[in-house]
């Protein structure tokens, strides 16, 4: 009688394979886009700075002037009882929220919105920024950390500054002991066997006398999660010639 795979295993998200929830402090996310940023600033003051270990950047726990508290990535330079603004009208300094259309070019801006409204999505890995290139009447235009250029709604708010948490990569693990316990507690797994090492119950690619595949590696993007395996949905293959 055969096994599951490994990797349907990790898909079906048993405690083994998940990311443990009370790890997270919050969700890091922009506040509900109301006429109070859209008309003017909500001020805030920095509260605490706080570990977060499902992230590789700091948090801030920010309270605002009607009372409401929120937790904010934490952009370098920022300490406890320090100020910052959201809204359309907010300084152009570290820490402030503001659309894209009121951030001038060439700024360094991180935690970007893909749609207006929906809390931030691009940018929030520790050490990180995206520079705004261009504005145009109906998109703005931003380079982010890997190179791409990538076109955004203009209201899409955008954060000042840098993320917090620069030089994590420098500093080397030393022992397998902290790369696991890092890597555990953002529910991955440290280390891959290779397919074809494994035995035919394990992994589409396993079998045979000798280690190879047994069959061409580039798969359907509609194959089932068990064969999902490989190249998958691959437009082409090969070296380019």
């Amino acid at each position: 009688m055969g096994k599951r795979l490994i990797h349907q295993r990790r898909g079906r998200g048993n405690p083994p394979h998940r990311v443990a929830s009370h790890r997270f402090k919050d969700k890091i996310q922009y506040r509900t886009y109301d006429d109070i940023e859209k008309e003017g600033s909500l001020k805030g003051i920095v509260t605490d700075i706080v570990h977060d270990p499902a992230r590789s950047a700091p948090i801030a726990k920010v309270k605002f002037e009607n009372g409401e508290k929120k937790f904010i990535l934490a952009p370098e330079s920022i300490q406890i009882n320090d100020e910052i603004e959201c809204g359309i009208s907010a300084p152009i300094s570290f820490g402030n929220t503001l659309p894209l259309a009121e951030i001038p070019e060439g700024t360094p801006v991180y935690n970007i919105e893909n749609r207006p409204g929906d809390g931030g999505r691009f940018v929030r890995s520790s050490g990180t920024y995206a520079s705004l290139i261009t504005h145009d009447a109906d998109k703005a235009v931003i380079e982010l950390p890997s190179g791409e250029l990538k076109t955004f709604n203009p209201q899409c708010r955008a954060s000042i500054g840098i993320v917090a948490g620069g030089g994590r990569k420098e500093k080397p693990y030393l022992k397998a002991g902290n790369r696991w316990h890092a890597t555990k507690a953002k529910g991955k797994k440290m280390m891959t066997v290779r397919g074809v090492a494994m035995n035919a119950v394990d992994h589409p690619h396993g079998g045979g006398n000798r280690q190879h595949p047994g069959r061409p590696t580039t798969i359907s993007r509609h194959a089932s999660p068990g064969r999902k395996v490989g190249s998958i949905a691959a437009k082409r293959t090969g070296k380019r010639r």
